[in-house]
C-alpha cells in the first residue's frame, strides 16, 4: 500500500507539472508513461477532451479503455468554466473560498 501511494503521488506531481519533455522524446515516453502533455488535455474546457486521459502512471490503461486522446502540443484552454476568472481564484484566500461560493455548486 505504501509503495502504491508513493508511486501515485510521484506520478501525479510529474503529470501535473508545468513542464514539457523535448518534442523528440515525448512520443516515446508517452507510449509507456503518462506525460504532462498527455494528461494536460484532461483539464481542458472542452468536455470531450476533459473526459479523456485519466491515467496517472501507465498510458496503456487509457488506450485499452478507449479514453486516450492525442493531446495537441502547445496552448490549451484549461479549467472549469465557473473558475476561469483569475480575480476569484488567483489568491490563496480565493482558493480557500472556492467550495463555499455559489459557482461551485451544481
Amino acid at each position: 500500500m505504501l509503495a502504491f501511494e508513493v508511486l501515485l503521488n510521484a506520478t501525479a506531481m510529474f503529470n501535473h507539472a508545468n513542464v514539457s519533455l523535448p518534442s523528440w522524446l515525448e512520443p516515446w515516453v508517452r507510449r509507456v508513461l503518462v506525460t504532462p502533455d498527455m494528461h494536460r488535455v484532461h483539464h481542458s474546457v472542452i468536455e470531450a477532451e476533459r473526459n479523456s486521459n485519466y491515467g496517472f502512471c501507465l498510458s496503456v490503461w487509457d488506450r485499452l479503455l478507449g479514453t486516450y486522446t492525442r493531446a495537441p502540443r502547445g496552448e490549451l484552454d484549461l479549467g472549469l468554466a465557473d473558475w476561469r476568472d483569475q480575480k476569484t481564484i488567483a489568491t490563496f484566500g480565493g482558493v480557500l473560498r472556492m467550495p463555499f461560493l455559489a459557482a461551485a455548486r451544481p
